[in-house]
């Protein structure tokens, strides 16, 4: 009788591709590398953006004063909720508390009491920047990295796409 459900199938948001942030960017050339970005723009994921609108409704909703993150427990599921509640961002959505479900269960009882201890938002700060220090890290390196091995390797003509991660 107190929450509002919703759910996020996975990552509904992720990191802009550099030719997104910006133009001049769409040239897989080391002249343009290394890109570092000043902020790491979101973007929707396309084949879930409409569950996305349905959560950003439901967060910028004004009877809604609290969100609790039910996300799964851990880096990922913070990430998860993290760049959610980034991409809906707005000024009442600032105002509003945020709390942590942590579970290591699904049994009612340890949903049930799981919602009773709720965590503090800053009690899971640490984990949310390890979460966006991997998110960032992973495609600075993967973007940088496989564009410039897909540079070298075109560099005598032709397009060599080497992808490259961590």
């Amino acid at each position: 009788d107190n929450y509002v459900v919703s759910y996020a199938i996975g990552h509904l948001v992720s990191i802009c591709y550099p030719e997104e942030i910006d133009a001049r960017y769409k040239s897989w050339s080391l002249g343009v590398l290394p890109i570092i970005p000043q902020t790491f723009p979101l973007k929707p994921i396309k084949n879930t953006s409409s569950q996305l609108n349905a959560l950003k409704k439901l967060i910028r909703r004004k009877d809604i004063t609290e969100i609790v993150n039910a996300c799964d427990a851990g880096r990922e599921g913070e990430l998860i909720f993290k760049y959610i509640l980034q991409y809906t961002r707005t000024k009442s959505v600032d105002k509003k508390t945020v709390k942590r479900l942590w579970l290591q269960s699904m049994t009612k009882e340890a949903i049930r009491q799981g919602f009773e201890n709720l965590r503090d938002n800053d009690s899971m700060l640490s984990l949310e920047k390890t979460a966006l220090c991997r998110s960032e890290s992973d495609w600075l390196i993967g973007i940088n990295a496989s564009r410039a091995f897909t540079a070298y390797n075109s560099r005598n003509g032709g397009f060599f796409k080497t992808p490259c991660g961590r």
